[in-house]
């Protein structure tokens, strides 16, 4: 989701990490009062590096504090590892929480089922910085058609490929899928000490961009909730494009069926594979490693040349909890923190690729790097169902399960995509 160390946050979010735990259903009905001065607590997530984070975040706090005569700010920057755990707590006790925190866009519909989180819609609505706002960005704060809370960064992956490899092979980037895999392929059989592509039987985020290539889907919405599409013929046809890539031609089942993101970028950064999938995140990584001036980006093809496959929208959010007693106070610093100049200043200290298309655009300008996913974000990303019941899908390995069955030969495509639906449509019924 960024160029930092933390690379698999709500990205990566982004991921399992950012949604595994999910607060327990709390009463908080919300505050009567509005105070207009005081101090308001802020919950930011801890990063590897954190002082560029926290030199932005200051900045942002004096001119918030400067244009509100009575208002202080107290940051505390929280470890990722174990905030649902300190989230859940807040919930259920509004004396002990914090007026404004930073969560994973994936969590957004659970925090909104358990009463946490605020409707800003009406504020949001009337910020003219909002108007230049990201859709896919929009729609990781929305649930029901109202608004939770303000973008803050997002994430997407590409193709990151060996240069080097490339030209002393002779072979051209692939322009579609089915180009990516005979592409692999033809490397690791010429180099078999390389993966030809890096994938990871647990990397979900990056398996998702394959299912929805051939027009898939993880879930449809079905009334009030949603239905799991996963075992449809165009989504099992992306499985089979996706878990087509394990085995001893490419990367071997053995090695590669319990590898998440950060393994594929790992061995990517090594020096162990010419391919990899990583995100905007993924660079600072990649930099360090081994392949560093060895190595180009572009978007991860689709099913057809001249198609960009659609990738997750990875990233954080700020929100405004329900239970503050500084509301319009917290609203306008949840506009502060997340507003167009703090995100150029998050871009410029961290890498962290803003949600606002403008922004983002004279980002790409600064730094080559970005233009691939710029272009990915431009040909329309995608988002995990706005439902509290991904939580539970993501934490209970649901999607990763289900291709480790497929590359281990326990099931075929068929009844793997069959039984996790059955699992998806079990946890979106209980969730309601």
């Amino acid at each position: 989701m960024k160029l930092p160390a933390r690379t698999a946050l709500p990205l990566t979010a982004l991921v399992l990490a950012a949604t595994a735990c999910a607060p327990g259903t709390s009463d908080n009905s919300g505050s009567a009062k509005d105070d207009k001065s005081g101090t308001l607590r802020v919950w930011l997530f801890q990063e590897v590096n954190n002082a560029p984070k926290k030199k932005v975040t200051d900045d942002a706090v004096a001119a918030f504090e400067k244009a509100h005569d009575g208002a202080k700010v107290k940051v505390e920057y929280i470890p990722v590892e174990t905030r649902a755990e300190k989230i859940k707590a807040a919930f259920n006790d509004p004396k002990s929480a914090p007026d404004v925190i930073e969560y994973g866009n994936t969590d957004t519909a659970g925090y909104v089922k358990d009463g946490g989180l605020a409707d800003v819609s009406e504020e949001f609505g009337a910020w003219d910085e909002a108007a230049d706002t990201d859709p896919t960005a929009k729609e990781s704060v929305t649930v029901d058609g109202k608004v939770y809370g303000a973008p803050y960064f997002v994430g997407v992956r590409a193709l990151y490929y060996r240069t080097d490899v490339f030209k002393e092979l002779g072979v051209e980037v692939p322009k579609t899928q089915g180009e990516l895999a005979a592409t692999a392929r033809a490397i690791h059989k010429k180099r078999p000490e390389l993966y030809g592509l890096a994938v990871g039987g647990a990397y979900t985020y990056g398996a998702m961009p394959f299912i929805w290539a051939g027009g898939g889907e993880l879930a449809e919405e079905k009334g009030d909730s949603y239905a799991s599409a996963i075992d449809s013929p165009a989504a099992q046809k992306g499985i089979k494009a996706y878990t087509s890539l394990f085995g001893d031609t490419n990367c071997p089942a053995a090695k590669c069926a319990a590898m998440g993101g950060n393994d594929t970028v790992t061995a990517f950064a090594s020096g162990k594979a010419a391919m990899a999938i990583g995100g905007d995140f993924s660079h600072q990584a990649v930099e360090a490693g081994k392949v560093k001036g060895k190595y180009a980006v572009v978007p991860l093809p689709g099913a057809k040349a001249g198609e960009i496959a659609p990738a997750f929208a990875g990233g954080n959010n700020i929100g405004v909890l329900k239970s503050t007693s500084h509301r319009t106070l917290a609203v306008d610093l949840m506009k502060q923190l997340a507003g167009k100049d703090s995100q150029r200043a998050l871009f410029d200290a961290m890498g962290f690729l803003p949600t606002y298309k403008d922004v983002r655009e004279e980002a790409a300008k600064k730094e080559p790097f970005v233009e691939p996913f710029v272009k990915t974000l431009g040909a329309g990303a995608k988002f995990v169902p706005a439902s509290p019941a991904w939580a539970q899908i993501d934490a209970s390995l649901v999607l990763p399960t289900m291709f480790q069955e497929i590359v281990s030969g326990r099931k075929d495509v068929k009844a793997a995509s069959g039984d996790a639906a059955k699992k998806m449509d079990e946890a979106f019924g209980a969730a309601g």
